[in-house]
């Protein structure tokens, strides 16, 4: 159990002590990620950037992601959840996404470059794994940009998304709590889990 994102991020930071200083970037997935990846990058002493992946919820329970769309419309999905989905609503909600998923990348970034990652270790950040698609697409991306490593760092995730992540490339998955013990939803894993705002997220950029 963490008390919140920042607790989580520093505890991160922790367990990533060798890549303090090192040609290294924290790339965080917003918003909460975000919060968590200020830690670790404030404890490296790394550069923090924004990754924006959008989940599509399931119209019943729009929490629960059956697919997940970047800002430039890449795309991965639960095939057997999507298929189950109206697929002219499905169409349009992943175009939604997608449309959001650039909005902020112009809102958090601003006027600030996207960080080069070719060469380096890119750690992938967020305040934790549900389904596991977002941060598939994650990295996904981020291995197109040619990382020299890609590191997955989350605080809890459910059994089986360590090897979903290796599959897709990522060189190294830490996780703190036992998948064994996960809850069913990150924000049970937390005392304090309150959404996190477009503002906060461009302040903790700003100031990063």
């Amino acid at each position: 159990m963490f008390n919140d994102r920042h607790d989580a991020g520093k505890k991160l930071a922790d367990k990533l002590g060798r890549y303090r200083g090192k040609d290294a970037v924290v790339l965080a997935l917003p918003r909460g990620g975000v919060v968590t990846g200020y830690e670790i990058a404030r404890a490296l002493k790394l550069p923090l950037d924004i990754i924006v992946v959008r989940k599509v919820g399931h119209p019943a329970s729009p929490e629960y992601a059956i697919c997940a769309v970047d800002e430039k419309g890449t795309l991965v999905c639960n095939e057997d959840e999507a298929a189950s989905i109206d697929q002219t609503w499905l169409k349009e909600e992943i175009k939604r996404q997608g449309q959001e998923a650039r909005r902020r990348v112009r809102a958090y970034r601003g006027e600030r470059k996207e960080t080069q990652i070719a060469g380096k270790t890119a750690i992938i950040v967020d305040d934790g794994i549900a389904t596991g698609l977002t941060m598939r697409l994650a990295v996904r991306s981020v291995r197109t940009q040619k990382p020299r490593k890609i590191i997955a760092a989350v605080p809890i995730a459910p059994p089986g998304a360590a090897s979903a992540l290796t599959a897709e490339g990522t060189d190294e998955v830490v996780v703190l709590e036992p998948p064994e013990e996960f809850l069913g939803a990150v924000g049970a894993h937390y005392i304090e889990f309150e959404q996190v705002e477009d503002n906060e997220v461009i302040r903790l950029l700003r100031s990063s």
